[in-house]
């Protein structure tokens, strides 16, 4: 009975209450939280851009710009797509995507605002780009398009030629004609903005 008497003292003295551990009584001082650090990264909200917005860049964010089997003058004949089989010249070139201005080609219409308050809206034709891929060089002697191939001649110059004919594109008369027009161009750009000042 004694032994009984003792042993509900001994658990009247234990206080096991709810801010108590193992009957040891913790004080708030003594209740520490330490912080969880997430292993989660942060949510960045980035705006993304379209698949044809997009620009492969260099570190020092310069777009990259690709090697290209055509250059601007290049007789071209679209081998893909609605155009497929239509034979024009390159007019302007993108490196950084990889596209080709073929002229009188892939003709988009565009409505253009009037400028003036007298001047009517218009409704124009405007050539859009196509991928270089899609145009193969094109030979107007022998009617024949053709893959490109480089070789170096006895003076040193690297040219281009068609595989199937063997025919030289980057010849030295065809750059001068080329220079020619460009330079033609340029007056009359010049001639049309003296005019319209």
């Amino acid at each position: 009975m004694a032994a009984m008497a003792a042993l509900q003292g001994s658990m009247s003295s234990l206080s096991l209450t709810s801010n108590s551990f193992l009957g040891q009584r913790l004080s708030p001082s003594t209740l520490c939280f330490v912080p969880i650090k997430s292993t989660e990264k942060p949510c960045l909200t980035v705006a993304r851009l379209k698949r044809w917005e997009r620009k492969d860049c260099k570190p020092n964010s310069l777009p990259v710009l690709h090697k290209m089997h055509v250059k601007v003058g290049d007789t071209v004949k679209v081998i893909s797509g609605r155009e497929k089989g239509k034979i024009g010249e390159i007019s302007k070139i993108f490196r950084h995507n990889s596209t080709v201005v073929v002229s009188e080609i892939n003709l988009k219409t565009k409505h253009v605002k009037s400028r003036e308050e007298g001047e009517p809206g218009q409704i124009i034709k405007v050539e859009a780009p196509i991928h270089s891929s899609n145009v193969m060089l094109y030979s107007k002697e022998k009617e024949v398009a053709s893959r490109v191939g480089h070789k170096t001649l006895e003076n040193g110059k690297r040219v281009r030629y068609l595989v199937k004919t063997g025919e030289i594109i980057d010849s030295e008369e065809r750059w001068k004609e080329l220079k020619e027009a460009k330079k033609k161009t340029e007056v009359a750009a010049a001639a049309g903005g003296a005019g319209a000042s």
